[in-house]
């Protein structure tokens, strides 16, 4: 139960720092934000509470006494591995001192900004039940959405579309009669993977789910 509820949390940190991002970057209101209103409805896909969602909303507006700023960390695990922490505090020297120990003390090295994400690209993801990528493809490119790749894994269609692009990626989709997604998200993926033994692999583990 401690693990899953620890998997919970940080899917409503992630989308409360996607929603104070888009609540930020336009108007806090989802009706004439569209970037907000894909975010949010896609928070309440994954069953984030409405109580997560207005504080975030919130938070952008100026709601209470603090102010929070959105931060990125980048830094190094076992065998070259790389990791990217993408945080939203009202305390910025406080989280700083943190994620700091939380390297040192899990076996990584926090690195200077930049030092990792040129090897990452910002990349959207929509994955939902289906067998034919070419079909959906097609689809995505009559809309002209910016397509990296379709997929077909294990029954699920896996999109990768550029990040700018997901939400009209989604919507695209949305107006083909599909609907139910598991996964519509903004993640930032590697553009090579290292190898870890199973000690390493334990390791890295550790440091991520302190962060």
């Amino acid at each position: 139960k401690t693990a899953k509820d620890g998997a919970t949390s940080k899917v409503y940190a992630k989308f409360g720092v996607e929603i104070y991002a888009a609540a930020k970057q336009g108007e806090p209101d989802p009706e004439s934000n569209s970037a907000l209103k894909f975010v949010i409805e896609r928070a309440k896909q994954a069953q984030v509470p409405k109580h997560v969602i207005d504080k975030a909303i919130d938070k952008a507006k100026g709601g209470g006494d603090e102010t929070f700023v959105q931060g990125r960390y980048e830094g190094f695990g076992p065998n070259g591995s790389m990791v990217i922490a993408e945080t939203l505090t009202s305390n910025v020297n406080r989280t700083i001192a943190n994620i700091r120990t939380i390297f040192n003390k899990k076996g990584g090295n926090i690195g200077a900004a930049g030092a990792v994400s040129y090897m990452f690209d910002n990349t959207g993801v929509i994955v939902f039940k289906g067998t034919d990528p070419d079909h959906i493809f097609e689809i995505l490119l009559d809309a002209e959405v910016d397509v990296r790749d379709v997929t077909e894994e294990e029954g699920n269609i896996v999109i990768y579309t550029e990040a700018t692009d997901l939400h009209k990626g989604i919507a695209a989709l949305k107006a083909a009669g599909i609907t139910e997604f598991s996964t519509t998200e903004l993640e930032m993926i590697a553009q090579s993977e290292v190898e870890l033994s199973p000690e390493d692999l334990e390791i890295f583990e550790g440091l991520v789910d302190a962060l």
